[in-house]
């Protein structure tokens, strides 16, 4: 009887340098999806766990304001909706990503650059709400707020991801490490008027397992290093691949923190 041959042993493809840049290049940045990443990055969840806070105040609210949306995928974990809910969003691919995914629930989404006013009525909203805004605009939610209204958010904090940043942009200097700092923030809203109910902060730890995650991480989160291409960063992208080789993965700290604010009644 004839030996049968041996079955071919199958070696996985390991990815070069170069497959896994472009592999990061490519893949679409519109809205706050990041599923992309699964078991390749990781960060730590707040231990508040603003998602489902925010559909539990969402649930008791008459008239509510999301700001600074993004494709609407926070805003429409919420369970249920008040009768009217409005969503802002300032760049285009994600104001049409959002129309699609919140219009069938019957929330309006207004396209609305960051930094200009809101086109809503003094006292529209009884609640505010947002995931990770740009820059809190303080002076127009409490404007838009009702009085007695609420400004429930998360916030990224000060000095979020810095070991990342920092790999490629050096050290930097205190007043861009802390501009995001929560007291700063309190000092903001105190400023309009606005009461602090609740602040608290975490900082969570992070895992990069492959370039590829850092490259799309940098060109969806676009002020962490302003600018960045591939081709601009090569040399840092290679010495931080080498060291992802070496280790395992680039260990990194996000900042957040949870604001709960009150338009005072009188």
């Amino acid at each position: 009887m004839a030996t049968p041959e041996p079955s071919p042993v199958h070696i996985p493809h390991i990815p070069t340098f170069e497959e896994l840049l472009a592999e990061g290049a490519s893949v679409p940045t519109d809205g706050w999806d990041f599923s992309w990443f699964e078991g390749r990055a990781t960060e730590a969840r707040p231990s508040w766990g603003y998602a489902r806070a925010m559909g539990e105040r969402l649930a008791c609210a008459s008239a509510a304001l999301d700001l600074h949306t993004g494709g609407g995928e926070v805003l429409n974990t919420a369970p249920t909706l008040p009768p009217l809910t409005v969503a802002t969003e300032g760049w285009p691919p994600n104001v049409a990503k959002a129309t699609a995914l919140l219009h069938p629930r019957g929330a309006a989404v207004v396209a609305v650059p960051d930094d200009a006013p809101l086109p809503f009525a003094d006292g529209a909203f009884d609640l505010v709400v947002s995931r990770h805004p740009v820059s809190p605009p303080w002076a127009e939610i409490a404007r838009v707020l009702r009085p007695g209204g609420t400004y429930f958010a998360q916030h990224v904090g000060p000095s979020s991801a810095y070991e990342l940043v920092e790999h490629f942009l050096g050290p930097q200097p205190d007043a861009r490490r802390n501009a995001r700092h929560p007291d700063r923030e309190r000092a903001g809203a105190e400023a309009v008027g606005l009461e602090i109910v609740e602040l608290r902060a975490e900082r969570l730890r992070m895992e990069f397992h492959d370039i590829a995650a850092v490259v799309h991480f940098l060109r969806k989160v676009i002020w962490m290093v302003p600018g960045f291409t591939v081709d601009a960063y090569r040399p840092q992208l290679r010495a931080l691949h080498e060291r992802i080789e070496a280790e395992g993965s680039f260990v990194a700290h996000s900042s957040r923190h949870l604001f709960d604010a009150r338009k005072p009644s009188g």
